[in-house]
């Protein structure tokens, strides 16, 4: 299969991390586990905690305007704001739109979307129809994550997986280039939502003392179950991916996937044929930071050098609802 042409690219990205840093051993101190448990299950040795005054607009802003800055976009010039979040600030309006008014992108039509951790990649393909379709020029693709705000933190099988940040990329047409996205392969399957889901606080059971008192505004998980489908589905949605873009994955530079935990990035770099050597990890010292993982490490590793001009990369996320998919990329 030949090479598809990319229709857009991204032509910078961002990234904000709280400063503070909550170490294992700092949970083991409030609740029953370890070090040495979380890590041997989870890969995970710290996260980022954001503080109580701090918003999940004010973290998606200031990501968005280091990867405007590096782009070189002013805010006038961005036509559309697309904001991934799980945690939105408030249920009206979206926090798209209050981080909207943060940056001044007076001109863009700016929205949510709630796809938990595929956001990210839910939110890039969103951009790229947007403007394969001629409707504007420039998109703003944030994920912006306050996961400690919806986790229960007596219960040690979740709150030690979780922490806070935001990601985001500047996204504009390729002008053909060779830059940009080759494909993408996103599903759900809403069959599977209980299986990690918030059960109150919406509408189906109102916000109320009661739902507090008993927890039912925070996230649930059913681990073993999340790990199956997580694995299967995220390695399937890799072959998609690359058989969409006439790739394999010997050809693939960098594999950026969603940073759950390290056996779940594991099972799935083995499903996809692709060496750990080849897979880009930071889970170890944030934790799963839901849709804002795939931007933050992907900035990381532009940063860092492990993506540069030409490369191959492959991304790939799961989440609540469910949702999954992969997308691959040439820089």
């Amino acid at each position: 299969m030949k090479n598809p042409t990319p229709i857009v690219e991204i032509a910078a990205t961002g990234r904000f991390l709280p400063d503070n840093v909550v170490t294992n051993d700092d949970l083991a101190k409030t609740m029953d586990t370890s070090d040495e448990w979380i890590r041997t299950r989870t890969g995970i040795s710290e996260r980022r905690i954001a503080p109580d005054g701090l918003t999940a607009a004010e973290m998606g802003a200031s990501a968005a305007r280091q990867a405007m800055e590096r782009a070189g976009v002013q805010p006038g010039e961005v036509d559309i704001v697309i904001l991934s979040t799980a945690t939105p600030d408030r249920w009206l309006p979206s926090t798209a739109c209050d981080t909207q008014a943060l940056l001044g992108c007076d001109n863009a039509v700016a929205f949510d979307i709630m796809a938990a951790c595929s956001g990210f990649l839910y939110g890039l393909s969103m951009a790229e129809g947007y403007l394969a379709a001629g409707r504007g020029e420039i998109a703003l693709v944030i994920s912006a994550e306050k996961m400690s705000t919806i986790i229960d933190w007596d219960d040690r099988t979740t709150a030690v997986l979780f922490g806070d940040g935001a990601g985001a990329a500047v996204v504009r047409r390729s002008n053909g280039s060779g830059r940009g996205i080759l494909s993408t392969h996103l599903r759900s399957d809403g069959r599977l939502a209980n299986l990690l889901y918030r059960p109150g606080g919406g509408t189906i059971d109102p916000l109320s003392q009661g739902v507090l008192d008993e927890g039912r505004h925070l996230m649930k998980m059913q681990g073993r179950e999340i790990f199956k489908n997580a694995v299967r589905n995220m390695a399937e949605a890799c072959d998609l991916a690359l058989q969409k873009a006439g790739l394999t994955s010997d050809d693939i530079d960098l594999l950026v996937p969603h940073q759950a935990n390290i056996r779940i990035i594991e099972a799935t770099a083995k499903y996809a044929g692709i060496p750990m050597e080849k897979v880009y990890v930071n889970v170890d010292r944030y934790g799963n930071m839901s849709s804002a993982s795939v931007p933050i490490a992907f900035d990381e590793a532009l940063e860092q050098g492990r993506i540069g001009p030409g490369s191959k990369v492959l991304t790939a996320a799961f989440g609540a609802g469910l949702t999954w998919g992969a997308m691959t990329l040439r820089m």
